[in-house]
């Protein structure tokens, strides 16, 4: 299962540097544009493997041998735990009764002391790479322009494949793990 954000993630570049960047004058396209960056920064993320802004998620694991690794990355810290059995019981954890350990690449386990019977935890934490949109690095937010850039020109359907600079931007903050598991 993929991690859920009740709200999306904040957009690093705003409108008026896209448009700047497209050289659009004054609130020509906003709408389009407004969502061609929602697309490019969605892009970047899976690209990367990360999510860009802090923001909170929440999910459901399966735990197996006692842990369970969330998918949005990086983790900063696990707000609650909450072990469920099959039988709908449900035991909400204390911070001593689980660690979070970090993995090479970014990822984390939660490893649970005493799980019982449990087969699944839900989870609701907060992950994202900086704590705001000036904290995203520049590259990031370069590439993610690039990538608004491409996608607006596209409109029409041509130019496909997005340009190689833009993988090249964001290339230092992709996170992948051996058998495609992210």
């Amino acid at each position: 299962m993929m991690a859920t954000s009740p709200i999306p993630g904040d957009v690093p570049v705003s409108l008026n540097e896209a448009r700047g960047w497209l050289r659009l004058g004054p609130s020509i396209d906003d709408a389009v544009v407004a969502q061609l960056l929602r697309a490019a920064t969605g892009i970047c993320e899976a690209y990367i493997g990360q999510w860009l802004i802090v923001r909170t998620a929440e999910e459901t694991l399966p735990l197996r041998s006692g842990a369970a690794r969330p998918t949005a990355r990086p983790v900063i810290a696990v707000e609650t735990a909450t072990l469920l059995t099959r039988e709908e019981g449900e035991t909400i954890l204390g911070a001593a009764d689980y660690r979070l350990m970090r993995e090479p690449g970014g990822a984390v386990q939660l490893v649970v002391a005493a799980p019982g019977d449990a087969d699944r935890v839900r989870i609701v934490y907060r992950a994202g790479l900086a704590d705001g949109v000036n904290a995203v690095p520049e590259a990031i937010r370069q590439g993610i322009v690039r990538m608004t850039q491409h996608l607006y020109d596209a409109r029409d359907g041509t130019g496909a494949t997005p340009p190689a600079v833009i993988a090249a931007l964001w290339q230092p903050w992709r996170m992948l793990s051996l058998g495609g598991a992210r």
